[in-house]
């Protein structure tokens, strides 16, 4: 199957809700709201970048991101997620495709850099890396992952927009 990825449409928000509900039904370490954030983000209009996967005629992944604080003040930085990939379709390079694609759209933003919490094995191939200097409250620092862009790496706990608390 070819893979397209493009920009979110407006006719593509059930698609990528379903894609999103099927991507964390089994997963380990979630409590299966990430739809309800990738709606809050929406709704708020802080989703920066919104892409989906194409396959044939069906979205089959989808990557979020929106800006995040950090109590330094460091601006023009972003977090990544959630991404999804159907579970058909997973280990077929999509979420790479996903992953590349939504780097070079914070290199068209000028973004300085972006944060993930996930799996360091999967997000190292793509430079992100664990960094005493963020923190995410709560979480264990090898999961906690940044991506410098540009400039210089700031220092302090990050903070994602509140539509990351969105239960429904």
């Amino acid at each position: 199957m070819s893979i397209h990825i493009r920009k979110e449409q407006a006719t593509d928000i059930q698609a990528i809700d379903a894609v999103t509900v099927a991507a964390f039904l089994d997963a380990p370490h979630t409590d299966h709201t990430e739809q309800f954030i990738v709606k809050a983000l929406r709704k708020a209009g802080v989703l920066s970048i919104s892409l989906v996967a194409e396959g044939g005629d069906a979205i089959v992944g989808h990557v979020a991101i929106s800006p995040v604080t950090i109590t330094d003040g460091a601006e023009h930085w972003y977090g990544l997620g959630p991404i999804s990939v159907l579970p058909t379709e997973q280990g077929k390079g999509i979420g790479k495709a996903l992953m590349q694609a939504a780097i070079e759209e914070l290199n068209a933003l000028n973004a300085a850099g972006c944060v993930v919490l996930g799996e360091p094995s999967y997000y190292g191939r793509f430079g992100f890396k664990a960094t005493a200097e963020l923190v995410l409250a709560g979480v264990p620092a090898e999961y906690f992952q940044a991506l410098k862009l540009q400039g210089d790496l700031p220092a302090g706990e990050v903070h994602y927009h509140e539509g990351f608390a969105a239960q429904s």
